[in-house]
């Protein structure tokens, strides 16, 4: 059942390659985002947070695994459920604080929603032809 899961739609390979550009640009992008979180994973939002430890840890290995795994295009499905939910708490986390949708130099929850939104395309669509997915798993039938 997973390996069915993990099986990759069948786009057009122009389609393939934007699917590989949006995979690669946000997943260094994403790799970036957790690289200064990876150095406490279990406490990089400090002391007095009301997230358990292991959850921001869990937050860490989304951001930093599923950038790699996005720019791979390796387990794709997998990564982007995880990107998702990280985002979609980050997104209500800024709403809750009342932050506006963008706000030049302040908090906002612009780029958790389009993160979000990348997600859920990777998610629905898949990483596309050019990927590992692909190569291992083969075309969903």
């Amino acid at each position: 059942m997973l390996t069915r899961f993990l099986r990759v739609t069948d786009v057009p390979f122009s389609g393939s390659v934007g699917l590989l550009a949006l995979r690669v640009v946000t997943g260094i992008a994403f790799i970036f985002h957790g690289w200064g979180k990876i150095q406490a994973p279990f406490g990089w939002m400090g002391p007095t947070a009301p997230v358990p430890g292991f959850l921001q840890a869990l937050a860490v290995l989304a951001e930093v695994g599923g950038g790699i795994a996005w720019i791979l295009g390796l387990l794709t499905p997998l990564a982007s459920l995880g990107i998702a939910i990280t985002m979609a708490v980050a997104v209500s986390v800024h709403v809750m604080n009342g932050d506006p949708f963008f706000a030049m130099g302040a908090a906002s929850y612009e780029a958790a929603a389009v993160y979000f939104s990348i997600s859920l395309v990777l998610l629905l669509l898949g990483p596309g032809r050019l990927s590992a997915d692909a190569a291992i798993f083969g075309p969903k039938r």
